[in-house]
């Protein structure tokens, strides 16, 4: 052990204490032995808040850069800019004395409903995986620890602190947890956050397998683990299994758990001290040792310079019909949408940033040469329908050459907590602009959302432009491309279906129960459309750009491959090129083809330039769930080039040495037509190897530690069941209001548990027991129980 002294001079008690926080935010310290280190949210933006502390950030927070969000950022295609954004973040964590930065978020999208969506990358593993080591590399470059989230399959909001994942073993290692390997083996995080849910029985907090094997010994993951607030379930399993810190505070109970598992001989103490060893390492190579070090100072005008360049580089050309953009000087326009005045930057949730220099649309008009022929607010924020908005930004259309309508998903839509109900915008909005586009300006539509949208008006307007959630300074990058400036680059991450109902299993997701079945397997995303030939609004990678390119001279070696892009326009720009990979006439289940490299590249009009992308480790490799590894199958692959995945420019065949491998899966399996509207659980069992575990909440159960808040409609006891009532229609409240009640989203879908494990150790188990006992229907047994505990949880506080 390295730190092998320091441990010694430590009682159990004390070791037991490092491994659980101090409070909400801060490590337990020990005077004279071991500092303290502060973790703070961050994956766009450092929020380290002010005065009381809570989780979900309803507390201000210290000003800081609010870059672009992850889903944003990934448009850009970019690693080098995304470890631009992630260097100015490590530094302004350095100078507000933040270790740990929790983040980034790169899961992968399964389904474009998942209301965390903005916070993650992409669809696909590899794209999210590269650019979350891109961030990683940035953040850490400034001696901030990144923390890279949520380890893994977290795919929904509802029920995400009790909710079973069951996925198939292939599925699991090459869609959920590729990206985490890349980002891993490529990033070198000193830290990592497990993610609350379950994954195939046990909780993420608690696989060995998933800690120890896969992220320790395969990926010589080096830092520690965290668990995500509230979501340590077992602490004494989470730290036999891998996992180093349990937060927030657990308190004197906390800490008294691991110390009886020791005495008991459930936890050897030959493991808790590995813990603390590999805890300490991070911590004695953090800023938290640095006492009296020169503080870190922020140049906030240099950080909102690269937020506006993150933001420039993200924006995503979607319809430019007859070249409506750029703008021509003094073209005479109406700024119509109510998102021009107030902006959606950011999603809401905990990721949400103080932001220290926030622009908006309406106040930076006059630094671009524009002629602004006024404002229309358009709609309401909350969807409620009002024609006279609709009326006045008509009549000021009517006057212009062009309308530019600022328009997406309200606040409400995309949050921590809740998923979607479905990608439609809200309705008063899709009515504004069919309105406007019946008068006699043009209209361009100017998209602010985190995720996939369905665009019922994409015949109906001019052009199209999404900025996605661009940060504080997506004002200024978004008019910088509507006048030229600045010339789109951005390609999607994700793929926009036309429509909600060609997802695959769109109607099982969330899983409202305890279990959510993957059964769409590897198929997530364009994995699926394309293998089924199915059309879609926009396809994974497209991407419009001011200018054109040209693709030639393909020639694919043992190394990677090379060819030569032009721009063939009269604008500088950049083309992101991407690699995809297929076997035709593969034994296994595959997709038809899968993303494997990509490469941004800037060119001068006329200029050309030989391009070279490598093959890597994950360029061939599929994994066998016969010998549980990766391999290699034998044969010949088609290696595409293309502008997006539909567009493919050119492709050649090469073979590569390796394994025979077969699949298992019956011939009349659904899965080799991918015909998922008839597919059934046995299908799915077919594809999981095994059968997969049934149940559903029905009414009138007793319920455990680990049913969630909103399971009180199940309960036995009438007084439960109406809190239940009350619980829901205030969240209806916030939703009419068009604002997301972040603390009652968690509470929604926390577990009983949960209860303790939120409460820095003012609730303890027996607390919960007895809360329990109340809502199974024995209410004043369960009362006094409660009472009783609650004073001896006091008792055993204030010898902590």
């Amino acid at each position: 052990m390295q730190y092998e002294a320091i441990i010694r001079q430590l009682s159990l008690e004390q070791k037991a204490a490092l491994l659980s926080g101090k409070n909400t935010w801060e490590t337990y310290d020990i005077a004279g032995l071991v500092p303290s280190m502060f973790l703070a949210d961050g994956p766009h933006g450092l929020r380290k808040q002010l005065g009381a502390s809570d989780h979900l950030g309803l507390n201000e927070s210290v000003p800081a850069t609010c870059f672009p969000t992850a889903a944003t950022l990934a448009n850009s295609w970019d690693e080098s800019l995304i470890q631009q954004v992630g260097h100015a973040l490590g530094q302004e964590a350095l100078a507000l004395d933040v270790q740990v930065v929790l983040g980034p978020g790169l899961n992968t999208k399964r389904n474009p409903r998942c209301g965390r969506n903005f916070e993650y990358y992409s669809e696909d593993p590899y794209l999210s995986g590269k650019l979350a080591a891109a961030m990683i590399r940035g953040i850490q470059s400034s001696t901030t620890i990144a923390c890279p989230k949520h380890f893994a399959v977290n795919s929904q909001e509802y029920r995400r602190m009790a909710s079973d994942s069951i996925v198939d073993e292939r599925t699991l290692h090459e869609i959920y947890l590729t990206n985490f390997e890349i980002a891993v083996k490529e990033g070198k995080p000193k830290a990592l956050m497990s993610s609350y849910n379950l994954i195939n029985g046990t909780y993420a907090n608690e696989n060995a397998e998933l800690l120890q094997k896969t992220l320790r010994d395969d990926w010589q993951f080096d830092g520690f683990v965290v668990s995500d607030w509230g979501g340590d379930n077992d602490h004494v399993s989470g730290v036999a299994s891998g996992s180093h810190l349990a937060m927030p505070s657990l308190g004197r109970e906390g800490i008294d758990e691991l110390v009886t598992a020791v005495k008991q001989g459930r936890l050897a103490e030959s493991v808790l001290d590995q813990r603390v060893d590999e805890l300490l390492r991070v911590i004695f190579a953090s800023s938290a040792v640095k006492e009296g070090a020169t503080k870190e100072t922020i140049d906030w005008q240099a950080h909102h310079q690269i937020a506006r360049q993150a933001a420039q580089e993200s924006i995503v050309l979607l319809k430019n019909d007859k070249q409506v953009l750029p703008l021509a000087a003094k073209t005479k326009v109406a700024i119509i949408g109510d998102f021009a005045k107030q902006p959606r930057y950011q999603g809401a949730g905990s990721s949400a940033v103080n932001a220290k220099q926030l622009e908006t649309t309406t106040e930076i008009l006059q630094q671009f040469d524009l002629e602004v022929i006024g404002f229309a607010q358009g709609y309401q924020r909350n969807g409620q329908q009002d024609e006279q908005l609709i009326q006045q930004a008509c009549q000021l259309a009517s006057q212009a050459e062009v309308a530019i309508v600022y328009a997406g998903l309200p606040e409400i839509f995309e949050s921590e907590g809740l998923d979607r109900n479905n990608l439609k915008m809200p309705a008063n909005q899709c009515q504004l602009i069919e309105r406007l586009s019946q008068t006699t300006a043009k209209v361009v539509v100017v998209l602010s959302a985190g995720s996939s949208i369905e665009i019922p008006w994409f015949d109906q307007v001019e052009g199209i432009l999404h900025g996605y959630l661009a940060g504080q300074a997506g004002a200024s990058a978004m008019l910088s491309v509507i006048t030229g400036q600045v010339n789109p680059s951005g390609k999607l991450n994700e793929t926009y279906p036309l429509s909600a109902e060609q997802v695959p299993f769109n109607a099982q997701f969330p899983s409202k129960k305890r279990y959510s079945y993957y059964m769409e397997g590897p198929f997530v995303g364009y994995r699926y459309y394309d293998t089924v030939k199915s059309s879609v609004r926009f396809p994974f990678g497209f991407g419009l750009s001011y200018t054109q390119f040209a693709y030639e001279n393909l020639t694919v070696a043992d190394d990677g491959i090379r060819f030569t892009l032009r721009n063939i326009g009269d604008t500088a720009g950049a083309e992101i090129v991407q690699l995809y990979i297929g076997k035709k006439d593969s034994s296994l289940l595959r997709p038809a083809k899968e993303l494997k490299g990509f490469k941004k590249v800037y060119l001068q009009p006329g200029q050309a330039q030989t391009v070279f992308i490598p093959f890597d480790e994950y360029s061939f490799r599929v994994f066998d769930a016969t010998s549980h590894s990766w391999q290699v199958e034998a044969g010949d692959y088609q290696v595409y080039l293309g502008a997006s995945v539909d567009d493919i420019r050119l492709s050649q065949t090469i073979q590569r040495a390796g394994s025979r491998l077969t699949t298992d899966l019956p011939a009349e399996s659904i899965y080799h037509t991918l015909a998922f509207k008839q597919a059934h659980l046995a299908d799915f069992e077919q594809l999981y190897g095994q059968k997969v575990p049934t149940g559903e909440t029905k009414a009138r159960v007793v319920l455990q530690a680990t049913d969630i808040i909103a399971d009180l409609q199940y309960a036995k006891s009438p007084l439960a069941r109406l809190v239940f009532r009350i619980l829901q229609k205030k969240l209806q409240q916030a939703e009419q209001k068009g604002k997301p009640d972040l603390n009652l989203l968690f509470i929604y879908n926390m577990p009983f548990r949960a209860i303790y494990k939120m409460t820095n150790g003012q609730c303890n188990q027996a607390m919960v027991e007895q809360i329990l006992r109340m809502v199974n229907g024995q209410f004043f047994v369960g009362l006094t129980g409660l009472i009783k505990a609650w004073n001896q949880n006091r008792q055993l506080q204030k010898k902590a």
